[in-house]
């Protein structure tokens, strides 16, 4: 078992229950903040600022903590939802990015997540997941509800076929033409 920082006295109520539940599903583990970045792609200094409540972490990382542990992500994910509608908005100045300090949003280094949460001061999870997650969550792709007509659905998949001819042809075609300069 840890022997954790104290959560300071202003967090809220959902922020510190979140937080200590965490704490113990990390000590549940057995694991060091090093082992459990290796298990879950998220780094020691993640956890650590994750377990000590000075960053709410990302929706993924909460899910590969309990996916390590074995327990039921959906419950925790509510939890975190709770948590991160409570957690303090504390923003430092260096991270509000420059055209949000001039009050210039929608920016074309900023993302659609990033100027709603700049706009609305929330929290934008961390959409970094690891890549085994990416695979699992792949949806199937949905049938087309409106059928394209044969005759264009022949051509596009013949497509491919009459690039790759007239690339045979102009290889042999060179082939031929270096053949009798050679010759």
């Amino acid at each position: 078992m840890s022997a954790w920082q104290p959560l300071p006295a202003d967090l809220p109520p959902e922020v510190g229950h979140f937080v200590e539940q965490l704490r113990l599903l990390k000590d549940r583990t057995g694991l060091s903040l090093v082992a459990l970045g290796e298990r879950t792609a998220y780094s020691k200094s993640s956890w650590h600022r994750y377990l000590n409540a000075t960053q709410p972490p990302p929706r993924q990382a909460v899910v590969a903590l309990c996916r390590v542990t074995g327990t039921d992500a959906e419950r925790f994910c509510v939890r975190w939802e709770l948590a991160v509608r409570a957690w303090p908005r504390t923003v430092a100045p260096a991270a509000v990015p420059a055209a949000a300090r001039a009050g210039v949003t929608g920016g074309a280094g900023m993302s659609a997540g990033a100027n709603r949460a700049a706009d609305d001061g929330g929290y934008e999870d961390d959409p970094t997941v690891p890549w085994w997650d990416l695979l699992a969550e792949t949806p199937e792709p949905e049938p087309d509800p409106d059928p394209v007509p044969a005759q264009h659905s022949w051509a596009a998949s013949h497509r491919l076929l009459l690039y790759a001819l007239v690339l045979v042809l102009v290889l042999l075609l060179t082939a031929v033409i270096g053949a009798v300069t050679l010759a």
